[in-house]
């Protein structure tokens, strides 16, 4: 038998090597089987946990939709509406809300709404501190609302369609100022409009327009302007002048109606020469100055005075006629973009119109209100 070395302190190199070379035992099984006893259950109760979360958030989400369907119904009934508004209740979660009796944000956007000559394109409204009426969770007969804040959108699109009989556009070109473009029928013809609506507030609930440089174009021969404004009447273009100045014939028969000669200013002596010399008429019609006066001129009653005249430049009577009967008021109501908001009914609240901004899409109306109360 093999004898180890002897070291110091009585201990021999076959104890140490010992020592080293054994493992640590093992732990007990029993501790190993209880580990492994937890994680099933762990994961058994997160399951659960989460089940409990998407049921109670998919009840949630149906009390939602439940409320949003029952405030819409309310709404189309208390205001009339042809189809029911979307609303949407935004928040998480919406139980503790209706246990409280309180929401805090509702909102509602109603399309195409009427509103006078035109149809609003869209109403939208945040209604916030909503308190509902009713008991328990699903028992909801009514809501009311301390503020309200909302837009109206006007759309071109829809006024082009609505008001469009005539074939005009309205487009938005900022200062709140909408321009309309488009042709009119006069007297069976077809005469270019162009007019600027200038859009304003009129009172806590409507807007109003001011129609401003309205004009009728009759080809490229003559301009209307109704009023009686030296700017405004019958008046030739630039065109139409500078080709009657190469017309000697058409110029002396103008020069024969003393009405003209009279609003031209132009001396009776200098009238005469022109008459006989072709010479002086085309000196006299030459002259910068007999174009401007001559476009400067109003012509509508010459016109109706002298029809055989005016008609040889291509200007028919009937739709001189036409065009005198077109009043300044009645064009302008043509154009008018004016409207009012519905009057809610009874003691349903109050909206009120705070401001007025045209862009690009249309005319924008910023809205608020307080008091409002839906159902029963």
């Amino acid at each position: 038998m093999r004898t180890p070395h002897r070291i110091s302190n009585d201990r021999t190199l076959y104890d140490d090597w010992a020592e080293e070379s054994v493992p640590p035992p093992p732990p007990p099984r029993s501790r190993r089987r209880r580990r492994r006893s937890l994680v099933p259950g762990l994961v058994k109760g997160l399951i659960a946990v989460l089940v409990l979360c998407g049921f109670l958030a998919l009840a949630d989400r149906w009390a939602v939709l439940y409320a949003e369907n029952k405030a819409a119904q309310q709404i189309k009934k208390q205001l009339k509406l042809a189809a029911a508004p979307e609303v949407e209740i935004p928040g998480f979660p919406f139980l503790t809300q209706v246990a409280d009796r309180r929401i805090h944000e509702l909102r509602v956007t109603v399309p195409d709404v009427a509103a006078d000559r035109v149809t609003l394109a869209k109403v939208s409204a945040t209604a916030h501190n909503v308190r509902i009426k009713g008991s328990g969770l699903t028992d909801i007969s009514g809501a009311y609302a301390d503020a309200m804040n909302g837009q109206v959108l006007l759309s071109f699109a829809d006024m082009n369609r609505e008001l469009g009989a005539s074939q005009v556009t309205f487009t938005g070109h900022g200062d709140n100022k909408v321009l309309a473009r488009g042709t009119l029928p006069v007297a069976g013809h077809d005469v270019k409009v162009r007019a600027d609506a200038h859009i304003q507030r009129l009172g806590a609930s409507g807007i109003s327009t001011d129609i401003d440089n309205m004009s009728l174009a009759i080809g490229d021969l003559a301009t209307y302007r109704p009023g009686t404004r030296a700017s405004e009447g019958l008046h030739l273009t630039r065109a139409t002048v500078e080709r009657l100045t190469k017309q000697a014939d058409k110029v002396r028969q103008l020069l024969a109606v003393p009405a003209v000669v009279q609003r031209l200013g132009v001396p009776d002596s200098v009238v005469r020469q022109a008459l006989a010399s072709d010479a002086k008429l085309r000196e006299l019609t030459g002259s910068p100055r007999f174009v401007q006066q001559l476009m400067g001129t109003n012509l509508i009653d010459i016109a109706l005075a002298h029809p055989a005249v005016l008609k040889r430049l291509g200007l028919d009577p009937a739709l001189l006629d036409g065009l005198t009967r077109l009043t300044r008021p009645e064009l302008a109501d043509r154009l008018s973009l004016a409207f009012r908001l519905p009057q809610l009914p009874g003691d349903a609240g109050y909206v009120r119109l705070r401001d007025v901004t045209v862009e690009k899409e249309g005319i924008r109306v910023d809205l608020s209100g307080g008091g409002l109360s839906v159902g029963g």
